[in-house]
């Protein structure tokens, strides 16, 4: 069986709920380019999964929406929520369209490790764009395109240490990792750097922020070899 969002949702909402050091370190990056207090704004979670992201907005005082077009993932989501109410909505959607959320309704658009999933990114800009209201900004955490290349992998250099080998970074498209314990088995959408950079200009969107994380000690005690490399990309950029 070819493995989806849906059929990984189940593995992938344990994982996090059990403490995952690389998705806590995403949901850090990401936070650390929105205000602390979030009072009276409203935020929209693009391909919320199981809600780590958007729980996060709610605790700082936002009105939240979050939507993916797994519905495994929001049946995750919900029950979480259920348990712990807060002010966060959940719905199944698409990305590329945000069929559920009015134009001009929302002041941030987060998006935690999920634009590398659509299929069309134009068509998930051009739908974010619309949703945010006048200087609303997107906020959004990608792996890091350069080292999460397709078929990129480890080896072991010749002083003993673990070196990341890069893949096919310029061969854009859709690859699926054959780690199966990887979320990536489900899918990924790989784009070089530049491609996300000028499609953002293209959609009237302004430049605020790009970085690239070094990785938290959590992260480094889990899986050394990544130390000296930025697991993700990190960008806010503002509705012109």
């Amino acid at each position: 069986m070819t493995d989806s969002w849906d059929t990984i949702a189940d593995w992938y909402a344990d994982l996090l709920q059990a403490g995952s050091a690389m998705h806590d370190f995403n949901r850090d990056v990401l936070l650390q380019h929105l205000p602390e207090e979030l009072g009276g704004h409203r935020a929209l979670d693009l391909g919320c999964g199981e809600g780590i992201i958007a729980r996060a907005l709610a605790a700082r005082g936002a009105s939240v929406v979050g939507i993916d077009p797994s519905p495994r993932m929001i049946e995750h989501a919900r029950a979480v929520e259920a348990s712990h109410p807060g002010t966060v909505i959940y719905s199944v959607d698409d990305g590329c369209v945000l069929s559920t959320v009015v134009a001009d309704s929302v002041d941030w658009v987060t998006a935690g490790l999920s634009l590398n999933n659509v299929p069309d990114l134009d068509a998930a800009l051009a739908a974010v764009r619309r949703v945010l209201v006048a200087q609303g900004s997107l906020v959004f955490t990608i792996p890091h395109p350069c080292f999460e290349a397709p078929y990129a992998s480890w080896t072991q250099a010749a002083d003993g240490a673990v070196r990341r080998v890069v893949g096919n970074y310029l061969t854009e498209g859709f690859w699926r990792s054959d780690n199966p314990d990887g979320a990536r088995r489900a899918g990924n959408q790989h784009r070089t750097v530049s491609t996300y950079l000028t499609a953002l200009v293209r959609h009237g969107f302004v430049l605020e922020a790009v970085t690239e994380p070094v990785p938290s000690a959590q992260v480094a005690a889990a899986q050394p070899q990544r130390a000296g490399l930025p697991p993700f990309l990190a960008i806010r950029a503002r509705r012109a």
